[in-house]
């Protein structure tokens, strides 16, 4: 399988319909599916100012962090971690996504008009660790506050 069928695949899964999802991704190759976080992952959403420095930090340390979205004006980053990070996350202007809440999910590889993938899933399952999520948040918070030259 390619790439982006695999990811696919993966991110379909979650779906209660997934050749439902699949099958409105190909008829609509600029939709978006409606899939349920807290089954193959949580979603940590950031706001943009802090989202986009927080994956500055984490490429800087991952060869591949996990799948990441950005919504339309680049205000929100949510980055996959997984299941049950949600329910346990605390953080000042940190939104989560888990069990009972759904979110946008682009088709991996294609160009949308509203959310897109800064980060596609690659449909290996690799999901972002919340600590380094937190450690590298913290890091980018500590840049932004300090007017640091982002060299890190």
């Amino acid at each position: 399988m390619t790439g982006a069928k695999t990811a696919v695949e993966w991110l379909a899964s979650v779906a209660p319909d997934p050749d439902a999802c699949r099958w409105e991704w190909e008829r609509n190759p600029l939709g978006v599916a409606l899939l349920p976080a807290g089954r193959a992952w949580d979603v940590l959403i950031l706001p943009g100012d802090l989202g986009h420095p927080t994956l500055d930090v984490l490429t800087r340390v991952l060869d591949q962090p996990g799948p990441v979205l950005v919504g339309l004006g680049d205000n929100r980053v949510g980055f996959f971690v997984p299941p049950g990070t949600a329910a346990r996350w605390v953080g000042t202007g940190i939104r989560t996504a888990g069990p009972g809440t759904w979110i946008v999910v682009p088709y991996p590889g294609r160009a949308t008009q509203g959310v897109r993938w800064l980060v596609p899933p690659d449909g290996s399952g690799t999901l972002t660790d919340p600590a380094l999520l937190e450690l590298a948040m913290h890091e980018a918070a500590a840049g932004l506050a300090g007017g640091g030259d982002g060299g890190g």
